[in-house]
């Protein structure tokens, strides 16, 4: 009895750090921008088969449109109700999306922004992308509706309303983000609201959140609002399942607000990833792969299970947000194919895959002015994503999951999921591998000459396809052939000016 108890107290401990991807899919993949109708059909034809667990959308809810500039990505950002209507589709899309990506077995997050409301500086009227009147100088959003009352101007302490430093917690919890209206969560009502909009949404199928902003809302106010939410939809998740929760917190060391604050409300992004991996990867601030050893913890990140990583996401590729000029993007393609490898292989944290679209860049004192240019439109309607021959996609949508190289290491880490981090090997410089147990092994040369040298794979005898340099196909390979022999050696011969100077093997990848 007593043990049934206490399984069952850990069960809902545990619950909100589980992302409820199913066995065999371990990374999910964000589809910035992405229309409903463009997603759900991706689940089919290519994530699914694929081996993806799941995709973090953008933000469902009504938001304001921004004219100047021209319907920037980040109007998103700004609500205006909690009705399921934006660019990327209606409701009735929505629903669709949901139903036919979990039919597949994958499981949709939302991207979820309820700290705030709309920006004070927008003009009170109808132009919502669902037509809902709003006035911010009033604080009127009677689609919610949320009133006055409701928001946390007495509570600030500052004199401009905004968050004026970073190191007062009570500022950064109780004042504006760039202007954007806080709402009161200490409030029985306003946690209703927002419990209400996330309940539709897992009621209708989702299985987790993004929470944008939590670093901005008090742990506590946040649990207030969670611990009202629903079990999953139990048409797709078992009896009892938890929406996963990660939350975004940027801590680089040296505010006030840390992100251990929030374990206990689930995940946290760990933005030191993707800033000290692109670091290293950069050779900046005489770092090196072979430093890379004690990943994780080792480097003062936070503990495995409650992490989210990434190496890049929509605001920090844009400069925004956290890690500056050293986070690896689709720009960099040759040192990003790389860095998510690495972090793909590597067992540390929950890895999710970033999948974005091309603007124009444009720097003036080595800031890129154009960061606010919003997803391929036609006049305000987002574009089609286009599948070329090759199976890369048109339309200036960049689709990082599917390079070959990045689509091929999501499944490399479903193959060496549960296995553990073995036969390190570095050159005490920037060629580096490791392995997974039996599974896989994974060799990097990001130094300046060519790597040349026999490895312990720990793999079981036989010849292997490189899953960068191509693929298996009718158990022949297109790329490299690796052999290990029967005591689990292999040579590995990599060429500094290879277009991706790492080779990745894996027992599903033997002839």
């Amino acid at each position: 009895m007593w043990l049934l108890l206490l399984l069952s107290v850990l069960g809902t401990c545990w619950a909100q750090y589980n992302p409820n991807t199913q066995p065999g899919r371990t990374s999910i993949v964000h589809l910035f921008e992405w229309r409903w109708d463009d997603i759900a059909l991706e689940c089919e034809r290519y994530l699914a088969p694929n081996g993806f667990g799941g995709v973090q959308i953008s933000p469902p809810n009504e938001n304001v449109v921004i004219h100047n500039p021209s319907r920037p990505w980040w109007e998103r950002y700004q609500p205006i109700s909690y009705k399921l209507c934006t660019r990327s589709g209606n409701e009735e899309e929505f629903r669709n999306m949901v139903k036919r990506c979990n039919d597949v077995g994958v499981h949709i997050y939302v991207d979820a922004v309820v700290n705030h409301m709309c920006g004070n500086g927008v003009t009170a009227g109808r132009d919502s992308t669902c037509g809902s009147y709003f006035n911010p100088g009033k604080r009127e959003f009677p689609s919610v509706p949320f009133s006055g009352w409701d928001f946390n101007d007495g509570k600030c302490k500052t004199g401009s309303g905004e968050i004026e430093n970073y190191g007062d917690m009570y500022q950064v919890r109780d004042c504006r983000l760039v202007g954007l209206l806080d709402l009161a969560l200490e409030k029985d009502y306003v946690r209703s609201k927002v419990a209400e909009y996330m309940n539709h949404l897992i009621d209708i199928g989702v299985a987790g959140f993004r929470i944008d902003a939590s670093k901005h809302m008090w742990p506590g106010d946040m649990k207030a609002f969670l611990d009202q939410l629903h079990d999953l939809n139990r048409t797709w998740f078992p009896e009892g399942a938890k929406a996963f929760i990660y939350q975004e917190v940027i801590d680089l060391g040296g505010e006030a607000i840390k992100s251990s604050d929030y374990f206990g409300n689930g995940r946290v992004t760990e933005f030191k990833y993707g800033a000290k991996l692109g670091t290293v990867l950069r050779r900046w601030d005489g770092e090196k792969m072979a430093y890379l050893k004690n990943w994780g913890e080792g480097w003062g990140f936070m503990p495995s299970d409650r992490a989210l990583v990434f190496v890049d996401n929509h605001d920090n590729q844009r400069g925004h947000g956290a890690g500056g000029a050293a986070i690896l993007t689709f720009w960099d393609s040759r040192l990003y194919k790389m860095g998510v490898g690495f972090m793909l292989a590597h067992p540390y944290g929950f890895t999710r895959v970033m999948s974005s679209f091309r603007w124009p860049r444009y720097f003036e004192n080595g800031k890129d002015i154009n960061d606010w240019v919003g997803p391929p439109n036609d006049n305000g309607i987002i574009k089609r994503v286009t599948i070329n021959p090759d199976t890369t996609c048109g339309n200036d949508w960049v689709c990082e999951h599917r390079w070959r190289q990045i689509r091929n290491m999501v499944i490399f880490r479903n193959v060496v999921d549960g296995q553990p981090f073995t036969n390190w090997w570095d050159n005490g410089s920037n060629q580096v591998a490791f392995g997974r147990g039996n599974r896989g092994f994974i060799v990097f040369n990001n130094d300046d000459y060519e790597l040349s040298f026999t490895l312990q794979t720990g793999l079981p005898a036989g010849t292997y396809c490189d899953v960068i340099s191509g693929d298996k196909i009718d158990n022949n390979c297109t790329g490299i052939k690796i052999t290990v022999s029967d005591s689990g050696n292999a040579h590995f011969k990599i060429s500094n000016t290879a277009e991706d100077p790492f080779i990745a093997i894996h027992v599903n990848a033997k002839l």
